[in-house]
Order: structure tokens, then C-alpha cells, then sequence
């Protein structure tokens, strides 16, 4: 019995695991940590490319600011038109600007001799007193300066001659002489010698009244805005003096360009010429602080 048990531990095989080969040992870190390196390589170039990208960008804008005054930057907008594209004036900057007028009879229609390559731009539209500016006035003022708008103050010294362009225009509203068409503005000496035909008439009763009202509108403004950026233009300046444009011009940041109104003006002369009742109008102003509105012209 004795001996079965002897013999049958000498049968008893005994297995031991086999000892790992140092080679495929090192071999399965050198790949793991190769593996490691691609992918952090891989996340460090994405990052690279990305700011590489943003760099560009800031390299590009400011390509065509040579000689941009610093303090002037949030003035300077680049907008990324919708229908069309800017190509490379892309960084060239364009800046805002609103023309404030007293109503709707103001308009210059100049025409740029500028070349259609001139990348330097202002972009502005006509903003009048009477469309929600007075009423809104601290909104509309904290808006101008947040979104870097200049404001081009754009008023008439006479008065009495705003207020005939005025009457003419709410008659030719509605009577159109001009084969049936409405117009504010014209192109051609014929069609102002049509439309100057008719004389308006002033009602002298309330001439001085409505005048200070123009005054105080005007100053309101003036003082409503006066922390924008803006400066003050007179009609009568812009008419006999064509170098109050260069002064535009500098206040926009523009080079300077020769512009020429294709309007012709309509009330020219004295102003006795265009006024119905002008012996009631000219007894009611002598003597009064608007009797220079009867005798001055441009």
C-alpha cells in the first residue's frame, strides 16, 4: 500500500507557468507609449492650427489701416456682407455714420470720383429729428457711442428759406407738376424752373413762433447728442463752400475725393421771388432778431 502511494507521487506532474519573456515585455510598453505619443502629438497640432488660424485673422485686419490713429479703433467696423463679397478690402475698415437733418428736404445726392477699387468706405444713412430721435434721445445717444457712429449734424442758417422748402414740398405732394410725379429733388434746370413756379404762401400769423420752434428743436438736439462723436454742418456752407467736404471727409477717416451734387437747386434768388405774401412775411420779420432771414442768400 505503501508503495502504491510512493509510485503514484512519482506520477504527479507538476505545471509552472512559464516565465514572460523580458523582450515582449519591453516591446508592449514601447508600443503603448508610442501610442500615447501620437495622440497627445495629435491634440497638440489641432491646438497649434487653431491659433495659427486666429493669428492670421488678426494679421489680416488691420492691413489696410496704415496711418489709422489708434484712438480712432472703435470707430473702425468690418462687416461681412450677405449678398456680396468684400474681397480684398475684407480688411480694410468702413465706418458708421448718421446725417441728422430737421426733415426730409435735405439731400445732397454727391457722386464720388473715386475709383470702384477704393476700399476705404463710411457707410451712413439720413436720420430726421422727427423719427423718434428727440423722444428717445438717451437710448438712441448711448446706442450711437456703443456702436462707434459719428454724427453729422446737417441744419439750415436760414430758417425762412427751410420753411418755403418745406410748404413747396407738401404741395408738390399732392399736385406733382411734373407729369404727375413727386419729387423733392431734381436733376435738371428744367425741372427746377417748373417746380419754382409756385409761390408758397407763409402764414405770418404764427411765422415767429414756428422759427423758435426750429431754434429750439435744433439746440435740443445739439444738446441731446452733444457727448457723440459728431460734427455740425450748415446747408448754405455745403452750397458756397465746396471745401467744408474735405472737413467730412477728415471727420470720417476718408481720403479725400472730389464729389459733385448731380441736384440743382430749386428756390435760388432772392427770396422775395418765392414767397406769395412776401410784404406780410417782410413787415412781420423787420425789426426782430430773424429780419437777417429776409436778405440772406447763397
Amino acid at each position: 500500500m505503501a508503495e502504491d502511494l510512493c509510485s503514484s507521487h512519482k506520477n504527479v506532474f507538476i505545471i509552472r507557468p512559464p516565465k514572460a519573456s523580458p523582450l515582449l515585455s519591453r516591446m508592449i510598453i514601447l508600443v503603448f507609449a508610442a501610442a500615447c505619443g501620437v495622440f497627445i502629438f495629435s491634440i497638440c497640432l489641432k491646438q497649434i492650427s487653431s491659433q495659427a488660424k486666429s493669428f492670421i485673422q488678426v494679421i489680416q485686419r488691420p492691413c489696410g489701416n496704415h496711418g489709422v490713429n489708434p484712438l480712432r479703433a472703435p470707430h473702425l467696423h468690418y462687416p461681412k456682407p450677405q449678398s456680396f463679397g468684400r474681397a480684398e478690402c475684407e480688411g480694410n475698415p468702413v465706418r458708421f455714420f448718421s446725417i441728422v437733418t430737421l426733415d426730409r428736404v435735405y439731400n445732397l445726392d454727391w457722386v464720388s470720383s473715386a475709383s470702384k477699387n477704393e476700399c476705404s468706405a463710411a457707410i451712413g444713412l439720413k436720420w430726421m429729428l422727427n423719427q423718434g430721435l428727440m423722444e428717445y434721445h438717451d437710448e438712441i445717444s448711448e446706442h450711437l457711442k456703443r456702436k462707434g457712429v459719428s454724427v453729422i449734424f446737417l441744419f439750415r442758417r436760414n430758417l425762412l428759406r427751410r420753411m418755403i422748402s418745406v410748404v413747396a414740398n407738401s404741395y408738390d405732394c399732392y399736385a406733382k407738376p411734373l407729369n404727375g410725379t413727386h419729387k423733392s429733388h431734381v436733376h435738371s434746370q428744367e425741372e427746377a424752373d417748373t417746380l419754382s413756379k409756385y409761390k408758397p404762401f407763409i402764414n405770418a400769423t404764427t411765422l415767429i413762433s414756428e422759427l423758435q420752434k426750429m431754434e429750439l428743436m435744433t439746440a435740443k438736439a445739439l444738446k441731446y447728442f452733444n457727448s457723440t462723436r459728431h460734427i455740425v454742418l450748415h446747408y448754405e456752407d455745403l452750397v458756397s463752400n465746396h471745401t467744408k467736404l474735405l472737413d467730412v471727409q477728415d471727420f470720417l477717416g476718408l481720403p479725400h475725393m472730389k464729389l459733385k451734387s448731380r441736384q440743382v437747386k430749386i428756390h435760388k434768388g432772392r427770396l422775395q421771388e418765392h414767397i406769395q405774401n412776401w410784404d406780410e412775411v417782410s413787415k412781420t420779420l423787420n425789426g426782430t432778431s430773424y429780419e437777417s432771414f429776409l436778405h440772406m442768400d447763397y
